[in-house]
């Protein structure tokens, strides 16, 4: 028998894979612009969580005291995804996974100030080191100028530690999962609209594959994610999501030969060693 635990595991290992893939697609759709971009990868997920809606009859609609929170997680995923996706068009994709990982450190700071959880000493001092690793990944020069693809990657994160924390505040009010992912992804292919029509790049049928699989990855790792938190607490299972990076830099050095620089390693330790030690420490806290 297999336990909750050992579920939400590959749940979230699956997840991290889907979007190592995406990331993997985005690059491989070629230069198309990334709101371009943004709005394929969201339609998808549009349909596919519509279908889903209509399966389990859930509403298309939540209690009015819960939009505030709903449409606040849907613009920030939307700048989260923005942000991402204009960072993996300019940055190896381990390099834009890393930036985009750092959302859980945001989100401590993001639920002290949202949800009033007073964050512990050691997830401060974790903080402050994923940020002291972000500098290997950022490169600021000696005129103190920093990359810009590279700080608006940590944009994505700041965003989607944001959006998770709006997240979490909307399930715990009792707003379905499923009707999130709808919304945000909705509002999310609207706010790509006005872009895509003024500047519509044309693309080949090669480019729209490449856009679809983008858009099914995504879905694939956002429903993943969701499954895997209801099989167990994100104190058990967030560490796993940083496999994203690993798998980023296996599918990057096969697809596109990229290779991270030791500086980018060196961030991608730094981050990942406080991601570790928040999880061991968070795991030996009473429940």
């Amino acid at each position: 028998m297999v336990s909750d635990k050992t579920k939400g595991i590959l749940c979230i290992l699956s997840a991290a894979f889907c979007f190592a893939l995406m990331n993997l697609f985005i690059k491989l759709s070629g230069d198309i612009p990334t709101l371009q971009k943004a709005f394929f990868r969201n339609v998808v997920a549009v349909l596919v969580s519509f279908i889903l809606l209509r399966r389990e009859h859930i509403s298309l609609n939540c209690a009015k005291g819960n939009w505030s929170t709903v449409i606040g997680r849907a613009i920030w995923g939307t700048v989260g995804i923005f942000c991402n996706f204009y960072a993996i068009d300019h940055l190896n994709i381990s390099d834009a996974s890393m930036l985009n990982k750092l959302s859980p450190f945001f989100a401590i700071l993001f639920s002290y100030i949202i949800l009033k959880e007073r964050a512990k000493p050691y997830q401060l001092a974790c903080v402050g080191v994923a940020l002291a690793g972000t500098c290997f990944i950022l490169k600021p020069s000696g005129a103190g100028l920093i990359s810009m693809p590279a700080l608006i990657g940590m944009i994505s994160g700041i965003a989607a530690g944001l959006a998770y924390t709006l997240l979490r505040k909307a399930t715990e009010k009792g707003v379905p999962k499923a009707f999130i992912i709808f919304f945000f992804s909705s509002f999310s292919c609207l706010a790509s609209i006005p872009y895509c029509i003024i500047n519509y790049t044309p693309m080949s049928a090669v480019q729209l594959v490449f856009l679809l699989l983008t858009g099914l990855a995504a879905t694939g790792g956002q429903f993943s994610i969701t499954a895997a938190y209801s099989f167990a607490p994100a104190r058990e299972l967030s560490v796993y999501d940083y496999t994203q990076v690993i798998f980023a830099g296996i599918l990057g050095f096969c697809f596109l030969a990229e290779i991270p620089d030791y500086l980018s390693i060196l961030g991608y330790f730094t981050i990942i060693a406080a991601a570790v030690f928040m999880f061991i420490k968070g795991n030996r806290q009473p429940a």
